[in-house]
């Protein structure tokens, strides 16, 4: 029987979501509070991988387990074992055909840049020194969306068997923090993401802010561009993973 768990987690304290040997993940540190809890071996599958430091909101996994389990009790469990930057937010059977990256359709990443110093923030938003018009980058922004080759931001050395990805939606916003300060939103979904590539879009989104390259060159990289074209890897802990999608016949509790 598979069972859909909804979590979300800090990415500060985790070296990424995938299992690796020696170092601590949201992945590896699911699979052993489940073996712990059903006392055999468990393994669980992410939507997808995040880097070391990048935070997710609602995010979506699947596990396999011979018997029906009382999936409120499962989360309370689970919760109680795993750390404090984890947090279950709910577990539900689903359909055994049901694959919790393979079933997705899309996804969607947001970024959060101030650039006035906050304590309050700090930890979730990048401090960016640069001034940046919101302007021009929110005309780049407008040149992503349709199916393109990003190989430009994908980080060099990645097994993907392609770098083909159709950006769906992409906008910058201004807010205002709880604390009062001004931050840039940045929000982009796509149907898939290469690895850094949302980092690497932000970075190369900040040379056009700060008025280093032109709002246009967005279509030069996309044309064929290489990833020493684009900008630079934005810091990590700016970046949240916040939401998954499924078509609904695909995404049905039992």
């Amino acid at each position: 029987m598979r069972y859909k768990i909804i979590l979300s987690y800090n990415g500060a304290t985790f070296s990424g979501w995938q299992i690796q040997n020696n170092a601590e993940t949201v992945q590896g540190t699911l699979e052993k509070a489940l073996t712990t809890l059903l006392r055999q071996r468990i393994e669980v599958v992410g939507a997808g991988r995040t880097d070391t430091g990048v935070n997710a909101i609602n995010y979506v996994a699947h596990f396999d387990a011979p018997e029906i389990l009382d999936t409120a009790a499962l989360v309370c469990k689970l919760n109680a074992i795993t750390p404090t930057g984890i947090a279950v937010c709910s577990a539900e059977r689903v359909a055994d055909d049901f694959h919790a990256r393979f079933s997705a359709i899309s996804r969607r990443y947001e970024y959060f840049i101030h650039s006035k110093k906050d304590p309050f923030i700090d930890k979730f938003s990048w401090h960016c020194r640069y001034r940046l018009d919101l302007e021009r980058m929110q005309r780049a922004c407008e040149l992503l969306p349709g199916v393109h080759d990003c190989s430009c931001f994908e980080k060099k050395g990645s097994d993907n068997t392609t770098s083909i990805c159709d950006i769906k939606y992409a906008r910058w916003d201004e807010i205002t923090s709880p604390s009062g300060t001004r931050q840039l939103h940045f929000t982009i979904e796509a149907n898939r993401f290469l690895r850094n590539m949302v980092r690497a879009v932000v970075g190369t989104m900040v040379d056009i802010g700060r008025g280093v390259r032109e709002p246009e060159y967005i279509t030069t990289l996309l044309s064929g561009g290489s990833r020493s074209d684009a900008g630079q890897s934005v810091p990590a802990h700016g970046l949240f993973l916040t939401k998954v999608e499924y078509p609904p016949h695909g995404n049905q509790k039992i």
